[in-house]
């Protein structure tokens, strides 16, 4: 099977391990128990509803958060042991990305970097997110959508190897959500590994190599999206049969334009 990437699925070494992780909170298990693999070069998809132990995950493979039980080895790296070297091979944006305030956007990527020992090219970074015309502007006068390619351009200066991203889009409007689409397979293609967390199924569908499928603390079910739809059809689930070459979100799009509204 040839993946988005055009490379074969099967011939990926796994970069990141998860067995039997749990984390447990007043005495429940609100991650319980569970293992899966992430491929090297894939986007791969944590999905479930709120509650369902998404967040969490991903703050314990970030060395953000003790685990409770289980293993995590990412690139080699046992996420217990060796917090500090994990934390210098990946990428984070939050759901709510904060900045220093009064410090403009060129400054701060080149803070980001320093803080990795690192001295780079911060109007690379930023025109790489198409903010290049806001490098002297002050992070607060922001939009939620530049805030968000902003705190995409601060995680990657150190060159990770594991980008993570949770609910990236929340809150967005179609044209930067869009954009932020076009980022995420840009920072794939160059060979970063992506693991994001969503509540948009279209944008999982879009994305993601693989997803897993989160309820109550546990995965519930894990395979490519393409998969896992012929495996609902498979057990007999039928809809009605009302196919449109176009949505809503399409129409507003054509309407209004492709270019970000910043």
């Amino acid at each position: 099977m040839v993946d988005r990437a055009g490379i074969l699925t099967e011939m990926k070494q796994p970069i990141l391990q998860a067995k039997n992780l749990q984390k447990i909170y007043d005495g429940k298990a609100v991650v319980d128990g569970i293992s899966f693999e992430v491929k090297q070069g894939e986007i791969f998809g944590i999905l479930g509803p709120n509650g369902a132990g998404k967040t969490t995950t991903l703050e314990m493979i970030e060395a953000m958060r003790p685990i409770d039980g289980g293993e995590i080895i990412l690139d080699g790296l046992n996420v217990a042991e060796q917090p500090d070297a994990i934390k210098r091979i990946i990428g984070v944006q939050p759901q709510a990305p904060a900045f220093q305030d009064k410090t403009r956007l060129v400054e701060l990527i080149e803070l980001f970097a320093a803080a990795y020992g690192e001295k780079v090219d911060a109007m690379k970074f930023l025109n790489d997110v198409q903010l290049g015309e806001k490098a002297k502007s002050y992070a607060e006068s922001l939009s939620g959508g530049q805030r968000q390619r902003l705190s995409i351009a601060a995680a990657l200066v150190h060159d990770p190897k594991v980008f993570f991203m949770d609910e990236p889009t929340t809150g967005l409007d179609p044209q930067a959500r869009r954009n932020l689409w076009d980022l995420v397979q840009r920072i794939r293609d160059k060979g970063v590994t992506v693991v994001m967390t969503t509540h948009y199924m279209d944008e999982a569908e879009l994305l993601c190599d693989r997803v897993a499928i989160m309820d109550k603390g546990k995965i519930i079910a894990i395979d490519t999206p393409q998969n896992l739809i012929k495996q609902l059809l498979g057990r007999g689930f039928k809809k009605s049969q009302h196919v449109e070459q176009a949505n809503l979100e399409d129409v507003f799009i054509d309407l209004t334009g492709k270019g970000l509204r910043d």
